[in-house]
């Protein structure tokens, strides 16, 4: 699947919440869109979201992590390609990291 983004990041409306952000990223992108961690940052809850793009290569990425280190297959950048990730704040600010 090749997503571009352009469109989508200018279209994203101002959210009042992390909730409201949320549900219009997984409305667009549905089982591509899965939740990877949470954390703290100037004293607000961020959320990272990873958007896939290549669902055999991320799972192989992802399923890499359960094997110890020297057993990682990664040999190129196309693993980094597979997605692209999204901050979502609790407040509804949305980042994307390219």
């Amino acid at each position: 699947m090749d997503l571009n983004f352009t469109p989508e990041h200018e279209r994203i409306p101002d959210f009042r919440n992390h909730e409201e952000a949320r549900e219009w990223f997984k409305e667009l992108f549905d089982d591509r869109f899965l939740l990877r961690m949470s954390d703290m940052k100037d004293d607000k809850k961020i959320f990272y979201y990873h958007i896939v793009k290549d669902p055999e290569v991320y799972q192989h990425y992802m399923e890499s992590f359960s094997r110890p280190a020297e057993f990682h297959e990664i040999t190129n950048m196309h693993v980094f390609e597979s997605y692209s990730t999204i901050e979502i704040s609790e407040d509804g600010d949305v980042h994307f990291i390219v």
